[in-house]
C-alpha cells in the first residue's frame, strides 16, 4: 500500500501530542511494509534532529510567527497554486493508493477538494476538533463560505477550488465521541466514521516505585490558557506549604508564556516554579517519575489527552478536570482525582487528600495501571492501518 499523509507539521519541526501520533502511526506502517510519504508544510523549530527519509517540507499554509497570516488575495492565490503544483506532483510520482490527512488547523483545504474530485480514497484523522477551526482559519476558502454566490465565479477565473465537502473529502477517523458529537453539532454527517483513541508509548507502561512524598507537582503540555497552566501555579501558591514545588514541562508561544512567568513572580514563586521547555519523548520517564502528582487543569473540552495516560502508565497519580474526551476514560476516585475547571482551590485540596491518604495513592495507581494499558500506541496504530487499508478496498 502505498500512502501519502499530509498535515501542517510533522516531527522534529512540531509543537504537539497530534504530531508525534502521526510519526508513530507512520513508523507502523513502514514496519509492516508500506510505503509511505510525508508532505508537511516549511513550518521550522530550533531543533537540529534530522528530517526522517520520504519527508517533505514544501507546502505553504496561513499561520507564522505564532499567528493567522493577514494576507492580500493575490498572496492567497500564490499561496494556493504553490500548494496545488506540491500536492500533484506528489500524487504523480508515488500515485499513492490512499492519502492520509492529519492536522489540518490553517491549512489549504482545497487540497482536501482537489484529492475528492480526482476520486482518490482518503482516511482523514481528527485528534482535535480541526474540523471546526480549519475551515475559518483557511485564508483561501473560508471568506467563500461567506460569500457563495461569488465563489463559481472565482473558482472559473483562478481554476482553484473555492468551496471544499469536508464531509465527502474521506472517511474519518476520530479521537473521541467528543470529537465527533462537536463536528455533528456543527453539521457533518461523518457517515462510515470510526473512533480510534490515541495512547501512550508502550514503553511508558513501566509503573514507578512510589517514592517518600515531597510535594513535588508537575504539570506537562503546551503552554496555554485553555490548558489550565496558570491555575496550576494558583493551586502551589493555594497549598501554603513552604517545600512545594511545580515543574511545567512544554513550550507555548511568548505571549501565553509572559504573563505565565509574571504570575510566577507576582505570587512570589521564583524558585518553586522550574520551566523545563519541551522535553523530547525519551525524558519524559524520568520527569514523571521525580513528581508526587501530575496536574492537567484543562479547562476547554479537550479531545481526548495523553498526558494523563502517560502519569498513570508511569504510576503517579493525576489531578484533572476530566473535561471532553477525558472523560470517557476518567473515573473519580479510582484512576484520578477530579476537580472542577479554573477552581485552583480544588486542584490545591486534591493533592492535600492526596499527601495525607496513602491508601487513595495506591488505588489510584492500580486504576491508572490498567487505564493505560487499555490505550496504547499500537492499538491506535492498528486502527489507523485497518482504516487506510480498508479505504484502499
Amino acid at each position: 500500500m502505498r500512502v501519502l499523509a499530509v498535515g501542517n507539521m510533522y516531527p522534529p519541526h512540531h509543537r504537539g501530542g497530534y504530531e508525534l501520533v502521526w510519526r508513530s502511526a507512520m513508523h507502523h506502517l513502514r514496519e509492516q511494509g508500506h510505503i509511505v510519504r510525508v508532505l508537511t508544510t516549511d513550518f521550522r523549530t530550533d531543533t537540529g534532529a534530522p528530517d526522517e527519509p520520504d519527508t517533505f517540507r514544501e507546502l505553504r499554509w496561513y499561520w507564522r510567527d505564532d499567528a493567522w497570516l493577514r494576507i492580500s488575495l493575490r498572496e492567497r492565490i500564490a499561496v494556493e497554486r504553490h500548494n496545488a503544483a506540491v500536492l500533484a506532483r506528489h500524487l504523480e510520482e508515488l500515485a499513492p493508493d490512499v492519502v492520509s490527512w492529519w492536522s489540518m488547523g490553517g491549512m489549504s483545504l482545497a487540497l482536501l477538494e482537489r484529492v475528492r474530485r480526482v476520486g482518490l480514497p482518503a482516511v482523514a484523522f481528527a485528534l482535535d476538533d480541526w474540523l471546526l477551526y480549519a475551515p475559518v482559519s483557511d485564508r483561501w476558502t473560508g471568506p467563500f463560505r461567506r460569500l457563495p454566490f461569488v465563489a463559481p465565479l472565482v473558482e472559473f477565473l483562478t481554476g482553484l477550488p473555492t468551496r471544499v465537502d469536508l464531509d465527502a473529502s474521506a472517511t474519518f477517523v476520530l479521537v473521541s465521541e467528543a470529537v465527533r458529537r462537536h463536528a455533528r453539532e456543527a453539521g457533518y454527517r461523518l457517515e462510515g466514521s470510526r473512533i480510534a483513541h490515541t495512547g501512550v508509548d508502550p514503553e511508558f507502561l513501566n509503573p514507578r516505585p512510589e517514592g517518600e512524598w515531597g510535594w513535588r507537582l508537575l504539570y506537562v503540555g503546551r503552554i496555554n490558557e485553555s490548558k489550565g497552566v496558570t491555575d496550576a501555579v494558583d493551586a502551589l501558591a493555594a497549598l501554603e506549604e513552604p517545600t512545594a514545588s511545580l515543574t511545567i514541562a512544554g513550550a507555548g508561544e511568548q505571549r501565553a508564556l509572559d504573563p505565565l512567568l509574571e504570575q510566577v513572580r507576582g505570587l512570589g514563586l521564583d524558585g518553586r516554579v522550574h520551566m523545563l521547555g519541551m522535553q523530547a519523548r525519551s525524558q519524559l520517564p524520568a520527569v514523571y517519575e521525580a513528581a508526587d502528582v501530575v496536574l492537567f487543569p484543562v479547562r476547554w473540552e479537550e479531545p481526548w489527552g495523553v498526558v494523563q495516560l502517560e502519569a498513570m502508565a508511569l504510576g503517579r497519580p493525576v489531578v484533572t478536570t476530566g473535561t471532553g474526551g477525558t472523560g470517557e476514560y476518567l473515573r473519580d476516585g479510582e484512576n484520578c482525582l477530579l476537580v472542577a475547571p479554573e477552581r485552583p482551590e480544588e486542584l490545591a485540596a486534591a493533592v492535600r487528600r492526596l499527601h495525607g491518604d496513602p491508601g487513595l495513592r495506591a488505588r489510584l495507581r492500580t486504576g491508572g495501571s490498567a487505564t493505560a494499558r487499555r490505550h496504547t500506541e499500537t492499538i491506535f496504530n492498528e486502527a489507523a492501518l485497518a482504516a487506510l487499508s480498508a479505504a484502499c478496498v
